[in-house]
């Protein structure tokens, strides 16, 4: 049985196996199939998906592949994935289905799945689904197959669900913001968001034309929104990726404002209003030092979780914690939505600013990060990347040079034929010179 659920669904280059036509209208038939047996024949979804080009073959195969099932399917459009996620409980849908790649450029896309709660599919349900594809494909009969609409009033709903976590007492209306959609699946949401609720907004990237999502803009590339910031004297800029589910911010200066930054301006706020359930906060293996420093320093406990925001989720569940996130943007706020969500997310900031009279600068300056440097090196070949001799030698050559002054981290990555080095150290200079030796190291392997 392959295993074909990577960190984040089912994802990879449009036209190469598993990313084909044939093989997702299999995926929504044993989805569709699995919920069936699950809810003893009677289930329904719903369908969203970025603004990728191959979002039209792909939503197609699926729909067929869960009416083949019995399966009624509810089509949403270009939808970002927390908006699945709220509509999936909202319109009391048994699934909730996402087509995207996330932050990958046009020539990737994938799948991934909510529950009927709005959280991602667990590793149980996964299993049965890889099950059920291993088999042959199997219509149900004529009279059982399922029925597809197109739901209208989504847009708005979500719309009104991210206004409705932000405290209207807080006033936006002296606030410049540039927004970057990525030209992605926020691109007709988010300035209806963040106007409604009395800021000045400057949209960027938010054009989509299938091709041009992420496409250096967005969330993994704020070089664009940095310099618009600076050249508009904006208050702060916000980015999303192209599925809506990855935040960076930019401050006054043009400064970038990552992931682990914000979640410690939340977790700061949160702590001094007593909002900060368990006093607890969730990070991955790549969180920096100086923010785990930093949350010591407000006496709050830190959990380690493995890369991924559905790790994030399982930690914060288990932990009785309601705030956890990444560097790369990802921030889950479970006591405002049940999944990751960028534009919540941003809200959350927001009303940091505007409560505590402090510009996003102040407040990230709270937290000194630790220089980190990441090198993804391509893959052809699955890389051992834990009993190499070779590289295990490196890294403990590695580790006696940085000593106590940072650390290591070098894993594959969940969602792309990608080995991540990454070094973390108080000495810039010495975390490049260690990334790079280690990356060259595992060139050669």
């Amino acid at each position: 049985m392959n295993n074909f659920f990577g960190t984040d669904g089912i994802r990879g280059e449009v036209g190469v196996a598993p990313i084909t036509a044939d093989f997702l209208l299999k995926v929504g038939w044993a989805v569709g199939s699995v919920l069936r047996e699950t809810e003893g024949g009677t289930a329904s979804v719903i369908i969203g998906k970025d603004t990728r080009v191959s979002g039209y073959l792909f939503e197609s195969a699926l729909e067929a592949g869960f009416l083949s099932a019995g399966v009624n399917v509810g089509m949403l459009g270009p939808m970002p994935s927390p908006a699945i996620a709220y509509l999936t409980q909202a319109f009391g849908a048994s699934a909730g289905v996402v087509i995207s790649a996330s932050h990958n450029p046009y020539q990737d896309n994938g799948v991934k799945f909510f529950s009927s709660k709005g959280v991602k599919f667990s590793d149980k349900v996964q299993k049965a689904i890889e099950e059920k594809i291993s088999k042959p494909m199997v219509s149900v009969d004529s009279a059982s197959i399922g029925k597809a609409k197109r739901y209208g009033q989504a847009l708005g709903r979500y719309i009104e669900f991210c206004k409705s976590t932000f405290d209207k007492e807080c006033d936006l209306s002296n606030l410049k913001i540039i927004i970057d959609c990525a030209n992605g699946a926020t691109y007709h949401i988010a300035e209806d968001v963040f106007k409604e609720l009395g800021a000045s907004t400057i949209m960027i990237n938010n054009n989509p034309d299938g091709y041009n999502i992420n496409r250096n803009c967005g969330a993994t590339d704020t070089n664009q929104l940095q310099q618009e910031v600076l050249k508009q004297n904006a208050d702060l800029g916000i980015a999303f990726d192209g599925d809506g589910d990855r935040l960076i911010m930019v401050d006054h200066l043009g400064e970038k404002v990552d992931g682990d930054e914000l979640v410690y301006i939340i977790a700061n706020a949160w702590k001094n209003n007593g909002q900060l359930k368990s006093d607890t906060v969730v990070g991955t293996k790549m969180t920096n030092l100086g923010m785990r420093k930093a949350l010591g320093e407000l006496e709050l406990t830190f959990i380690e979780a493995d890369v991924g925001d559905r790790h994030v989720m399982d930690k914060l569940i288990n932990n009785d914690a309601i705030l956890g996130g990444e560097g790369s943007g990802h921030i889950i706020c479970l006591n405002k939505s049940t999944s990751g969500d960028a534009i919540i997310a941003a809200l959350q900031i927001l009303e940091v600013v505007s409560k505590s009279q402090k510009n996003l600068y102040d407040l990230k300056s709270k937290m000194t990060k630790y220089p980190q440097v990441l090198i993804n090196i391509k893959t052809e070949t699955d890389i051992n990347v834990k009993n190499n001799s070779n590289l295990v030698d490196a890294i403990n050559l590695t580790e006696s040079k940085l000593s106590d002054k940072g650390r290591i981290l070098i894993r594959k990555s969940g969602t792309e034929a990608l080995v991540r080095v990454m070094v973390e150290c108080n000495d810039l200079e010495l975390a490049t010179e260690s990334a790079n030796y280690l990356a060259d190291v595992i060139k050669s392997m």
